[in-house]
């Protein structure tokens, strides 16, 4: 049943399973984010400090648009990982022709919308007039590719949930060098501007696209893709929104919070900007090893969960914990330590590597709390449990988070108070997740939903 690009992960030894997903899921992490961060890289080496503000202006707003959707496509994930673990193929193939449809919805959707409306959006979030009218080029041509970066998730998910992360490893080496090349030849060669950043992320993107669909048509497989087949499920519908929704839900207002975030940094000017942007991009690449072990989590759990391996499901839960809490608090501990030199990979601009030091300072000796919370996230997801931490990080990452930053900034209007946010909401999601993890039973989600108990 596994197949040759495919990998039972319901036996075996936990940690090597678990490290061997992760590691192609890391450096496919690594080439994922080196689109924007070569962007970045490009924009404010060769086209100054104000386009490098526009390309970090965007990101946040990006995320918002884009997360739930790619959240949304979790669910198909726990789903499939689930029904492989079970066996049952006949399920695993009508949730990928399922959730291919529901992508290519979503990315339809999403160009309409960031294409109509980026005016509005980067205006409501009080973006500097200097850098607004490059912000809203970048944002657009990166929209008209919105429907290779929605398939490109989607079809990355199924190939992950049915244990292969490999491959998603190889087609995305090729687009992040393709991206690489396009962005020196369009902004060091050919002098376009700003939006021909996002012109070569969308053109790589769908690169990746054509390749994982390719792979994905494979005849002879538990997962091929036909044609025919591609339509909406009514039964696998049902259970990837129910799985999903939360997951969607959950990105969705974590972006809406990093939006206020990001309006409240845009009251500081385009140097406080261009330095928040900077260092989301170090943030986002030293977070990797540990989102690779969430996504290797949750499939892991998934599989085995479906397959009635409990004893299994709670060992790798463990170790993937304290994998993701280690290493999450030696890369915090570097970041901490080599801060200006991190920045100034971005910029020369003193202003601005001062700004990203100063967020550097105050955020990265907490990465084990953001850690802990992601991994036990991923562990309710794979247990069929997306509404926990739905509910958790709404609480403490975009309720409480925007309370805070509201009072904060009503009364002290000082950029340090903006960066606390991040550690004090962190901290509160772990100790709530711990309690969750300890003495709730997690590990019979799917068979609750059926009337059924099975003890360990």
């Amino acid at each position: 049943m596994a197949g040759e690009t495919t990998k039972d992960m319901t036996s075996g030894s936990p940690w090597r399973l678990i490290s061997g997903f992760a590691v192609p899921v890391f450096l496919s992490q690594v080439f994922q984010q080196l689109y924007n961060t070569v962007d970045s890289l490009i924009v404010g080496r060769f086209l100054g400090t104000e386009a490098l503000a526009a390309v970090s202006s965007s990101g946040n707003l990006i995320f918002l648009l884009v997360s739930f959707f790619v959240g949304t496509s979790m669910g198909a994930g726990v789903a499939i990982s689930r029904y492989f673990g079970a066996g049952d193929t006949a399920r695993v193939s009508r949730a990928i022709h399922t959730n291919l449809v529901l992508g290519v919805l979503a990315g339809v959707f999403l160009t309409v919308i960031g294409v109509v409306f980026t005016p509005t959006f980067l205006v409501w979030m009080g973006t500097d007039p200097e850098v607004l009218p490059d912000a809203v080029e970048y944002f657009r041509y990166y929209f008209y590719g919105a429907l290779a970066v929605v398939l490109y998730n989607v079809c990355k998910g199924i190939m992950n949930a049915l244990g292969d992360s490999k491959r998603p490893l190889y087609y995305l080496i090729f687009s992040s060098l393709l991206n690489i090349a396009l962005d020196l030849l369009f902004i060091a060669g050919f002098h376009w501007g700003v939006w021909s950043a996002a012109a070569a992320t969308a053109v790589s993107q769908a690169a990746s696209v054509v390749l994982c669909l390719v792979h994905l048509c494979r005849p002879g497989t538990v997962y091929t893709v036909r044609a025919k087949q591609l339509r909406i499920d009514p039964e696998m519908l049902r259970e990837i929104l129910r799985l999903g929704v939360p997951s969607g839900v959950q990105n969705s207002v974590i972006g809406f919070a990093n939006v206020i975030v990001q309006s409240n940094i845009n009251s500081f000017g385009k140097l406080a900007m261009a330095g928040y942007g900077s260092y989301s991009k170090i943030e986002g690449f030293a977070f990797l090893p540990i989102t690779s072990y969430t996504m290797a989590l949750m499939t892991y759990i998934s599989q085995n969960l479906g397959a009635g391996e409990y004893r299994r499901a709670k060992q790798g839960s463990r170790f993937g914990i304290l994998a993701c809490v280690g290493a999450a608090e030696l890369i915090g501990a570097a970041i901490y330590l080599f801060a200006p030199a991190l920045i100034s990979l971005f910029s020369n601009d003193a202003g601005v590597i001062a700004a990203g030091v100063r967020q550097a300072r105050v955020e990265a000796l907490f990465y084990c709390l953001l850690a802990f919370s992601h991994a036990v996230a991923s562990i309710c997801r794979g247990a069929g449990r997306a509404f926990v931490p739905m509910c958790i990080m709404l609480a403490c990452w975009c309720v409480i988070r925007i309370a805070y930053i509201t009072v904060v900034m009503r009364y002290i209007h000082e950029i340090q108070y903006i960066f606390w946010a991040y550690p004090i909401t962190w901290g509160l999601s772990s100790v709530i997740y711990f309690c969750y993890y300890r003495f709730s039973d997690w590990l019979h989600g799917f068979e609750r939903k059926k009337g059924l108990t099975e003890s360990v």
